[in-house]
This record gives C-alpha cells, structure tokens and sequence, in this order.
C-alpha cells in the first residue's frame, strides 16, 4: 500500500501575532508548515521610518523568529516591483481619481491571494494559511466555497477578503476563524513567541503616519493646486490646498470661516473643486457598485435582501440589492448612509455568509 503524503501548508507570516499563532494551529492539524514572508517596499521607498505599520524589517524577523521556535522553514518572498504596480500605483491613481482606495483589500486581492497562492501551489503545498480572522466552508446544498464572518466579531475582517473566488477559497485555510483575539494573544505567550504582546498594526503600510497627501506628494514629485471649496449652489466660498487632501465627510482641516459645522460631500478633479454642505447632505438613500464578486451566489440575477457595510468597521445596514446591467450593482438602503464614499468597497451579507462585494461607484440620493 502506497504512502499517504504529509499535507503541507505554506503559511504567510506578516510578523505579527495572528499569523505566527495560526502557523501553530496548522501545525496541530498535522500540516507539515513552511513560513513566508513578503518583502513588498522598503522603507527608504517611502522616505519614513514605519514605527506602527506592517512590512517592516522588523516585522520580517519577527516572523522569522516566530517560524524559528516553531521550528518551520522559513523565506521571504520579493514583491516589490508587484507591490509597487498593483497597490500604490492604484492608491495613486486613485485619489488622483478623487477615490478614496482600500488598499489593503488590493493588496489581499493580488500579493496574498493570487501571486502568493499561485505560489505555494507551484511548490507542492496543499494550501495557503494566513492569520486572518474569517472563515471558508463548503456548502454541499449549493456546491459553492462560502467566505464566513470570524466568531470573534470584533476582530472580523470579511470585509477586506469579499474578493475571493472559489478556487481561492478551496485552498485558504484562515485558522483564527474559530478563536477570540484573548484565545491567539494567550497561546501565543504560552509558546513564547516574540509576538505575543506586540500591538496590532493600524495605518496603511506604506502610509505609516497616516499622511496620505504628503505620500502622494513624495512619491509621485507632484504638489497639487490650490482650487475652489464650493457650497451646494456652486458659489465660491474659499480655496482649498489640493482636492486630493479631502475625503467625502471630512470636517477638520477645511479652514473655512463658516457660521457652522460644514463636511466635504464631494469633489470634481476635473475642475479641482471640493463641494461642502451641513451634515445632512452626507446621506444617501442608495449606491451603485462595480467589479463585483460574487460568493455565496454564482452572480446577482433578481432582487436580494441583504446587510451592507461601506466601511471596513461599521455595522451592517438592511438593503435591497438589484442587478444592472455590465455586472454592476445598485443597492438601496432601508435608512439613508452618511458619506458612502466612491472608491470605498461595499460588502454584502446574508447573516453570517458573505454574498459578495464589489467598489462603489457613486452615492445617490
């Protein structure tokens, strides 16, 4: 009788707590595991010390120390020519776009999920691990691959992983699905892993002071011109230093002499306009959605109900989800949204399950 082969699992290790744990948890599923890392910029790319993000060389021997005392072959990975042309040119062109970007979820939807699992693949690995907090099932009902909200809600991160395809999730393992950041915090002290108390990263990786204009300004060489703030009838009411500066809702740093609270409710590139207007111009009723990805259904063929969220943290909205045509989406919310944001994902839900979700295109009122 032949051999069955060891199961192997290539694990991506960011240098942070989750994924160090998780590598340990495929361990005990009786993978045999290897550990990578991706080296996707170096700091001298962006011209700052990255003291609170991820993707640093620090992180890169946390990693490396972590794969160590699991005693797992360890490697890292160069993306950085991939890196640079998937995920900060897009963030550019982007916000130069006037889109507010995720670019996390275009980091997930390339470096890990596509060319990192092609490449464990090609290695012979059965699957790729992160630490992530979600998790993947089949449903033998609907024969699809199902992307599942994490037990530990708080800590849930469906909303930048609605990209997946089904290929992608039958070879993703996300074993933190079943645990609570306390559970992962206190086994990975227990192992005695350098990770165990190091803080979760917060900013965009390559934006680690949260500066995103003067990352702008130094990547690309550019500074921006002054133009027009503008209120809801189009008269002029200032100048701004850059529409690029402004999101939809922001209120601090307009530097505006109004008599009230007012919020940025849109912006024109073409005529470097920002538009302001009291808070109640925010809200929309609906939106529409492009690039969609469709997961616990094959596409949107008639009318859904479903939750919603706009962004990464807030909590699910009721709505009805129509298709349109070119694949694109058009949902409309029970209750009105404040700043729903072009650029911005939308993610669907039906209870636990996510549905799919795609970029928003536009908000309307």
């Amino acid at each position: 009788m032949a051999e069955m082969r060891e199961k192997r699992a290539l694990i991506a290790m960011s240098g942070g707590v989750d994924s160090s744990v998780a590598a340990w948890l495929m361990q005990r599923q009786g993978f045999a595991c290897e550990g990578v890392n991706l080296q996707l910029y170096r700091n001298t790319d962006i011209g700052l010390a990255c003291h609170k993000s991820c993707c640093t060389a620090e992180d890169q021997a946390d990693a490396a120390d972590a794969a160590f005392r699991l005693g797992m072959p360890f490697e890292v990975l160069d993306y950085q020519g991939l890196f640079r042309e998937l995920v900060m040119e897009d963030f550019v062109r982007s916000y130069e776009a006037g889109r507010t970007p995720n670019p996390c979820i275009q980091c997930n939807r390339h470096m890990k999920f596509d060319f990192l699992l092609d490449y464990a693949l090609d290695q012979g690995f059965d699957c790729l691990a992160s630490g992530h907090y979600a998790r993947n099932e089949w449903n033998e009902e609907t024969g699809r691959w199902e992307l599942k909200k994490a037990l530990d809600e708080s800590k849930d991160q469906t909303y930048v992983l609605y990209m997946l395809t089904q290929r992608q999730l039958s070879r993703l393992r996300f074993p933190l699905g079943e645990y609570r950041k306390t559970e992962i915090r206190r086994i990975a002290a227990e192992l005695g892993l350098v990770t165990a108390a190091k803080p979760d990263s917060q900013d965009i990786c390559f934006v680690p002071d949260g500066d995103y204009t003067a990352f702008l300004e130094r990547y690309t060489g550019k500074q921006y011109l002054a133009g027009d703030f503008l209120d809801l009838t189009g008269k002029k009411l200032g100048r701004h230093r850059g529409a690029v500066r402004y999101t939809v809702g922001q209120r601090r740093g307009l530097e505006l002499p109004m008599g009230s609270r007012v919020y940025v409710v849109s912006k024109d590139m073409e005529s470097n306009t920002v538009t302001v207007g009291p808070e109640s111009a925010l809200y929309s009723d609906s939106l529409i959605a492009a690039r969609m990805n469709w997961v616990s259904i094959p596409e949107l063929t008639e009318p859904l109900r479903v939750t919603a969220r706009t962004r990464y943290r807030q909590a699910e909205q009721a709505a009805n989800a129509y298709p349109m045509s070119g694949g694109r989406l058009r949902l409309v919310f029970d209750e009105p949204q404040r700043a729903v944001t072009p650029g911005q994902a939308v993610v669907l839900y039906d209870g636990e399950r996510v549905v799919g979700g795609g970029t928003i295109q536009r908000a309307e009122k």
